[in-house]
């Protein structure tokens, strides 16, 4: 039976993207031609690999047993080029990472202009989601999260600052009108602006003093979703509509002309910066390792 190798790698980037046109966008080829090639797959084979909807596309259990087997396989081909590669004066390809809109936002603009600047030939695709990612299964050579959030058997390498905090602020005339929380528990009788992951989860606010943490659940007039929208609830909070809870990142400009005030400072919560992370390979893809050592001499 005659198979060819450039169907087996479609049908395998079909399975890694979860659908044709992703596919078709990460091979560089039209959603048409992915999926003859899917179907002239089958034909050879005589068997179904995917089941497809309007909405979705999953392997049969065919389809999973033959992207199972071929995996490795196809990974040992992509670390045998990336091998060559290293043989080029400049490292080229394409970096792509899956960062939450935070570190989008506060840690790589420090980063990835002048990273691209060292290196032309390098260019790089940013995917922001602040849920829980499989990196791997999501087509990212790297990732960027926080030490709860860290997937297993990484290699994680510090990016950005190593502490952070969360800020609360409000702006004078909110304050002015409803008066200063003087205990985060009384934020459950003022009006904050919150935000909500794009999972429908809604993260608490949480404080920390003398090692003391406490998790508060308030309300208010509005929410956004976190990452995408949280130019509007900073925006409200200056308005007066009520009280902020963010990366202090975010808000320092604001608390810095005074148009927001901080609130319940002592309380506020330090934490350790972000990571990047990437898989255990024997054979980095050239982008990859190239944006690890920059980072490294970066910190």
């Amino acid at each position: 039976m005659s198979v060819e190798m450039q169907d087996l790698s479609v049908f395998m980037a079909v399975v890694r993207a979860g659908g044709f046109r992703e596919a078709a966008r990460r091979t560089n080829v039209s959603a048409s031609s992915v999926s003859e090639a899917v179907r002239r797959l089958e034909a050879q084979l005589g068997v179904r690999l995917l089941n497809r909807n309007t909405r979705s596309v999953h392997p049969t259990e065919a389809g999973s047993r033959l992207a199972d087997r071929l995996a490795p396989a196809f990974d040992e081909v992509g670390a045998a080029i990336a091998a060559v590669s290293d043989f080029r004066d400049r490292p080229a390809g394409t970096l792509r990472i899956n960062v939450p809109g935070g570190a989008a936002r506060l840690i790589l603009p420090e980063i990835v202009p002048a990273f691209l600047k060292a290196y032309p030939d390098i260019t790089m695709e940013v995917i922001v989601e602040d849920g829980f990612v499989d990196m791997l299964a999501a087509g990212c050579d790297a990732g960027i999260r926080y030490d709860e959030a860290l997937e297993q058997d990484m290699i994680a390498v510090p990016i950005g600052p190593r502490w952070q905090r969360f800020a609360t602020a409000a702006a004078p005339s909110y304050l002015a009108a409803r008066g200063w929380p003087e205990h985060p528990l009384d934020l459950q009788r003022h009006a904050c602006l919150r935000g909500r992951f794009s999972s429908g989860a809604m993260p608490v606010w949480e404080f920390e003093r003398a090692g003391q943490i406490l998790r508060v659940e308030p309300a208010g007039p509005l929410m956004v979703r976190l990452g995408a929208a949280v130019d509007l609830a900073i925006s409200a909070a200056v308005e007066g509509l009520g009280i902020i809870h963010l990366y202090e990142e975010w808000l320092r400009p604001h608390l810095e002309s005074g148009a927001l005030v901080p609130v319940l400072k002592p309380w506020w919560q330090t934490f350790s910066g972000p990571y990047l992370y990437y898989p255990s390979r024997r054979h980095m893809p050239p982008p990859l390792r190239a944006f690890v050592a920059f980072i490294r001499t970066r910190r």
